[in-house]
């Protein structure tokens, strides 16, 4: 996330950077000391997209401050 936001460590960790997720499971978190975004919760499959042939998961990163 950082690499893509073209900001360093340093910076990301002093914005207000969130994950969200739609929802009730987080699935997805923030790694602080890479900058990478991880798993945060089991991901079953087969249990959100029973049926469909291509399952999306889709989460948003809100930075404080300007970019």
């Amino acid at each position: 996330v950082a690499k893509d936001l073209g900001i360093d460590l340093t910076a990301l960790r002093q914005r207000g950077i969130s994950v969200i997720n739609r929802g009730r499971t987080q699935y997805f978190a923030l790694h602080e000391q890479t900058g990478h975004l991880v798993t945060a919760e089991r991901i079953d499959r087969e249990q959100l997209c029973d049926s469909v042939q291509q399952c999306v998961l889709r989460c948003e990163v809100i930075v404080e401050g300007e970019m």
